[in-house]
């Protein structure tokens, strides 16, 4: 039942994909959009006739697109279920995101509208694809592996998106070893004129590693041949999910706090790179510096919480990688120098890794046997965005209001508080999933 060959072929979609949350959402996107995305020297943009600070107007666009994620994908996953083709779906999403990131080497500061669609429509791809890809880590790997795999999927991610970021950074950095003409640019303007062709790089090496696992993996057997319509057939197949989950007060309150937590987690992830730019006044070198502190120890940081997880069971790893976020959020509203944002940014990568590769295993764990695994993670995915864009969103406003990120911090620190709480109510199910709480 489980093979190698389709191991490694799952690992290699964390390889692919994770190129684009390092270089469009973390590393030089920010960069970039926050260099275009200007009235003058003014941070503030109009669009359709209102004006946004740009870190706001871009936090409610990928809120927006997690929206659109939540509202289309469980449909989606019912019918991937029905019709047994995950796969195909994953391909689908895979292909529209890297093809979005494609595009956004056009964005300039005349189509600032054309720019966020191509954003909204990459991180639509991504977070789509996600769905149907952790489906595939119950059908892959036997209960006892799945914290093991999960943390070497995103390891394999981290690793495989360091090394194209660097590539890009070795590009801008020095340019003429790669015969490009730049002797009489500033930085600021090399960094500009590399940064769209990292935006292709990233959908070529996205869609180019892809290829592996859409080879390795197989779409699962239809278990049911009816003449209903898939689209009927999908929203049953939900709908039938969502029934069972209400008998399961394991997943209930594993994905309320999921949800919870996922609302500081993303946000982070999203916005530290405007915080440290707009907050800290950090160089963009300095930022991709942070950028890549985070991803070396999340390696380690995934492995770690893998072996403790193994030792004292889910719960209590989990809710040590939340201790540790709410401190890192409360450092976070008083740093003021870029030692003190090395040191956040080294703290995030242990724990980053960590409560990802955890989150995905420990959901996983929980599920009864099925075969509608695209379906259940769907809600675990419903559960992931929605945390997104009412993170994002509550970020983006109390910037907006405030003039300052560091009181949207307060906020996020909030979401790990009620997530943790949550967390701790699940030991007492611990007869249902002895791995899970012991």
């Amino acid at each position: 039942m489980y093979s190698k060959k389709q191991l490694r072929g799952w690992y290699f979609y964390d390889w692919a994909n994770s190129s684009y949350p390092l270089v469009i959402n973390t590393a030089i996107f920010p960069i970039y959009y926050a260099a275009v995305a200007k009235t003058g020297d003014s941070d503030y943009v109009n669009l359709w006739g209102f004006s946004f600070l740009n870190s706001e107007l871009y936090s409610y666009a990928i809120a927006l697109s997690y929206f659109l994620v939540c509202c289309i994908t469980p449909l989606l996953s019912g019918i991937a279920d029905y019709s047994g083709r995950k796969k195909d779906f994953l391909r689908g999403f895979c292909m529209f995101g890297a093809l979005c990131c494609a595009l956004l080497s056009q964005f300039t500061s005349n189509n600032l509208a054309f720019g966020l669609v191509c954003a909204m429509g990459a991180s639509i791809g991504f977070s789509g694809s996600l769905v149907f890809y952790n489906g595939f880590l119950p059908e892959i790997a036997p209960p006892e592996d799945q914290d093991k795999v999960s943390a070497k999927g995103f390891a394999m991610g981290y690793i495989g998106s360091s090394i194209l970021l660097i590539s890009i950074l070795a590009i801008i950095m020095k340019p003429t070893l790669f015969g490009l003409p730049m002797q009489n640019m500033t930085d600021a303007q090399i960094f500009l004129t590399i940064a769209p062709y990292s935006f292709i790089a990233v959908a070529l090496w996205w869609f180019g590693f892809a290829n592996i696992t859409f080879a390795s993996l197989d779409n699962s057997p239809s278990p049911k041949k009816t003449q209903t319509s898939l689209l009927t057939a999908g929203f049953r197949e939900l709908l039938g999910v969502w029934k069972q989950i209400q008998y399961q007060p394991q997943l209930k309150i594993f994905l309320a706090a999921f949800t919870l937590y996922s609302m500081g987690v993303q946000t982070v992830i999203l916005m530290a790179t405007f915080f440290g730019e707009q907050e800290i006044g950090l160089q963009s070198s300095d930022l991709i510096t942070t950028v890549l502190i985070i991803q070396f120890i999340a390696v380690g940081g995934s492995y770690l919480f893998s072996a403790l997880s193994a030792r004292y069971g889910n719960v209590k790893s989990l809710s040590l990688t939340l201790c540790i976020w709410i401190g890192v959020c409360l450092g976070a509203f008083f740093i003021s120098t870029i030692t003190h944002y090395f040191i956040e940014a080294a703290f995030v990568g242990l724990v980053l890794g960590g409560i990802q590769s955890l989150s995905r295993s420990t959901y996983s764990k929980l599920l009864p046997a099925t075969h509608n695994h695209a379906s259940y993670f769907s809600f675990y995915d419903i559960c992931e965005k929605s945390g997104v864009v009412i993170g994002m969103f509550s970020y983006g406003w109390l910037t907006g209001i405030t003039g300052s990120m560091r009181n949207s911090i307060v906020a996020l620190m909030i979401f790990f508080i009620a997530g943790l709480i949550l967390l701790l109510f699940l030991p007492r199910y611990q007869s249902t999933q002895q791995s899970i709480a012991s």
